[in-house]
């Protein structure tokens, strides 16, 4: 990583003329939050920040909930990058790129992956979520995270098929999961068994029922891996466009993709801080994604190098911890134009330099910005963003997402096919 390189955010006026504001490499492993409503011009934003990005040689992420900057991207990668991108479009029904969360899971990092399974589905179930289910769904993950080829589409058998069940605990080494089903579940009488399972059984069932999420999460072997984008340069642009996945698995899938940066992350303990390549990643909606492990991503991302820039309309979407975190974790701030409450919060932020009107009423593309430099907070001054980069070639684009399809896509014929093949098996 060029330890020199700017990142270009927009311009402001000065004495004398107009001059750009930017961050430093270092000042950007602190996070960037963008903030504001919808048309402001966050968008384009995100949009010259990741292509600056890429055009510097960098590793780069993007988990879109819209789908439009996804494709939009695709055009400005330039040709000498074309091999470094993973194009991951779970609407793309013929080339589904398998993502098996369960897979080589190192025996150290099994209870990270559990967990982060677990708060993935919380985010998309909270509202009907208890105790009972996210112990029980706990412990059928980790005993899958165990097992050689298992994946998500295993857990439904696990709880009602016995003969499967014992099958798969002779991998599982941990004593405590292992005491669950032999000494606790095995107690449950058939009534008990069938009220503890059921919303299990419900609410993942249901998910594993649309073919598009069952066979990306249902593959054994997964042909997408977060740590090879994070450590090779590599360019990850997920388009999980909520108008053609839904809302629902358009956010599991995105709260389990920031969860494979982060255990991917956290991997990097052991690797000499130097050797730390910095990865870029752009989560758009983020609220959609903010799962309780989320606020740990926050705090312990810097120190790996994964570099987060969040993009979100409104801070009432966040629950007051993940907002607390938010707040407390970002180096640096760009404020669109906002509502009331958001405009009380911010002007408070920047140390009431700004009266809350003032973020309110701001125009399209201008913002009030809170930036660091050289690791000390500066004073919040207004500026204005870059104009939108002029769209490219469409053709680069279909010719990228041919590519990825071929690279890591398998047919579905196949997929479907091995998937049958192994639900036909009786346990």
């Amino acid at each position: 990583m060029n330890e020199d390189r700017i990142t270009t955010l927009g311009l402001r006026d000065v004495w004398g003329g107009v001059q750009p504001f930017a961050l430093s490499a270092s000042d950007r492993r602190r996070h960037l939050l963008l903030l504001g409503k919808t048309g402001s011009g966050k968008t384009t934003l995100l949009k010259n920040l990741i292509v600056q990005d890429i055009r510097a040689g960098a590793s780069v992420a993007l988990i879109d909930p819209h789908g439009d900057l996804a494709q939009e991207i695709l055009s400005h990668i330039p040709r000498s990058r074309s091999k470094d991108v993973v194009y991951f479009n779970p609407a793309d029904f013929e080339h589904p790129i398998g993502l098996n969360l369960l897979s080589s899971c190192a025996d150290d990092t099994r209870h990270l992956v559990s967990s982060g399974v677990v708060s993935a589905f919380k985010q998309i179930w909270k509202d009907s979520w208890g105790p009972r289910l996210e112990y029980l769904l706990y412990a059928g993950i980790a005993t899958l995270v165990a097992c050689p080829a298992a994946s998500l589409l295993a857990l439904p058998r696990l709880l009602t098929d016995g003969t499967y069940r014992r099958r798969m605990l002779r991998f599982v080494a941990d004593p405590v999961v292992k005491s669950f089903w032999e000494t606790e579940y095995s107690r449950y009488d058939s009534r008990l068994r069938s009220e503890i399972i059921a919303p299990v059984q419900n609410k993942v069932g249901q998910l594993l029922m649309a073919a598009p999420l069952r066979n990306i999460l249902g593959q054994a072997k997964s042909s997408l891996s977060i740590p090879f984008i994070m450590e090779r340069g590599r360019i990850f642009i997920a388009n999980l466009s909520k108008g053609l996945l839904g809302e629902d698995k358009s956010s599991l899938l995105g709260s389990l993709l920031v969860t494979q940066f982060q255990l991917a992350a956290l991997a990097r303990e052991a690797m000499p801080e130097a050797k730390r390549r910095d990865c870029y990643l752009y989560v758009d909606e983020f609220q959609n994604v903010a799962t309780d492990a989320f606020c740990s991503i926050l705090s312990e991302a810097r120190k790996y190098r994964l570099n987060l820039t969040l993009s979100h309309q409104f801070t009432t979407q966040l629950r007051p911890e993940v907002r607390e975190a938010v707040f407390g974790n970002m180096g640096s701030i760009v404020a669109f134009r906002t509502g009331a409450a958001d405009a009380e919060l911010l002007s408070r932020e920047f140390g009431s330099v700004y009266p809350m009107h003032e973020f309110t009423e701001l125009s399209n593309y201008e913002v009030l910005v809170k930036l660091l430099a050289g690791g000390q907070a500066q004073e919040p001054f207004r500026g204005r963003t870059l104009p939108a980069l002029i769209p490219q070639n469409p053709a680069r684009s279909r010719d990228l997402i041919r590519l990825s399809q071929e690279r890591f896509g398998t047919p579905r014929a196949v997929v479907e096919s091995k998937i049958a093949r192994w639900l036909s098996r009786q346990g």
